[in-house]
């Protein structure tokens, strides 16, 4: 899915939020529920149901989402402009702004570091990258089979590192347990069951 609106561009093959263009920062559980809603849209999202969607772990509650609503009206919504999420009947939430599908191709720059998981290519970050169930994941796996913070990649200064947090199944690299940290290159395979991503090392 990638959609424009105002003078934003919302893509969630790359998990990214670009405005004119370039990358806006924003926390992977915020980017979470802008694609819950943009999904949804205009048709609201109960609190509840954003609730359990967006804190699997049950830590959340509807005064952290009013917190995350407004982090998140901080980020997309320009001044003197209508609101784009709007609270409805004070139950729940909807993205009442105009989004309209964005066909121009993605454009890959700017970062070093990249996953590639099905057809979907994900930009790492400088520093943690959480790959997961949970919501807050940067690569989120949604399976039974996949722990909630099943593993991590770290960038660290043009070094990249994989490591397993302790998972119930594993994590696997190029087709072997890993029990340590171990660094990652270009084309490694990442293993998670029958799960797959790539690694690689991309020009920026």
């Amino acid at each position: 899915m990638r959609l424009r609106f105002g003078s934003s561009t919302f893509d969630s093959q790359t998990r990214e939020l670009l405005r004119e263009g370039k990358a806006v920062a924003i926390s992977p559980r915020a980017f979470s529920l802008l694609e819950l809603l943009l999904a949804d849209r205009p048709r609201p999202l109960s609190k509840a149901d954003l609730v359990q969607r967006l804190w699997s772990d049950s830590s959340g509650s509807e005064t952290s989402l009013a917190a995350l609503i407004l982090e998140l009206k901080g980020i997309i919504e320009e001044k003197g402009q209508e609101p784009l999420v709007k609270n409805v009947g004070g139950e729940s939430y909807a993205f009442v702004g105009r989004a309209d599908t964005d066909r121009r191709p993605t454009v890959h720059g700017g970062y070093k570091f990249k996953v590639i998981w099905d057809d979907r290519e994900i930009p790492l970050s400088e520093g943690e990258n959480l790959i997961g169930r949970d919501y807050d994941a940067l690569v989120r796996i949604d399976s039974a089979k996949i722990s909630r913070r099943h593993a991590r990649i770290t960038v660290e200064k043009g070094r990249v590192w994989l490591e397993d947090l302790g998972s119930r199944n594993g994590t696997q690299l190029n087709d072997k347990p890993i029990r340590r940290r171990a660094r990652l290159s270009d084309g490694d395979r990442i293993g998670f069951g029958s799960f797959l991503i790539v690694f690689r090392e991309a020009p920026g």
